[in-house]
């Protein structure tokens, strides 16, 4: 049985709101509950002209102890004005992991 890290959906969202100025957080704990694997998705100004390679490592810099106590860790970042284009394009944006029904899905669900 896997140990609990201590690391909450609550915590994760409030760190990131916090030091990332991010206007929309989303976090899904993905081990069932002992807080090993999370995923996310994250709004923030501070994506703007980054790489998601860039952005990830904003992100993971903000989570660094917090990443080293959990097993899985899947981000997904978007500027403001990305994610206002999802949601006036009608995409249900859904965080990296798995689907409520069990299909894993990347990132976008009809």
């Amino acid at each position: 049985m896997a140990e609990d890290s201590g690391i909450t959906e609550a915590g994760l969202k409030s760190k990131l709101t916090e030091l990332l100025q991010a206007t929309h957080v989303e976090i899904e704990d993905m081990s069932g509950g002992c807080g090993q694997a999370f995923s996310a998705i994250i709004v923030s100004p501070q994506f703007e002209k980054k790489t998601t390679l860039a952005r990830h490592r904003l992100v993971n810099s903000a989570l660094k102890a917090e990443i080293a106590a959990i097993h899985a860790w899947t981000p997904k970042c978007y500027t403001p004005e990305q994610w206002e284009k999802q949601i006036e394009e009608g995409k249900k944006v859904v965080a990296p992991g798995k689907a409520t029904n069990g299909e894993v899905v990347i990132g976008f669900k009809d």
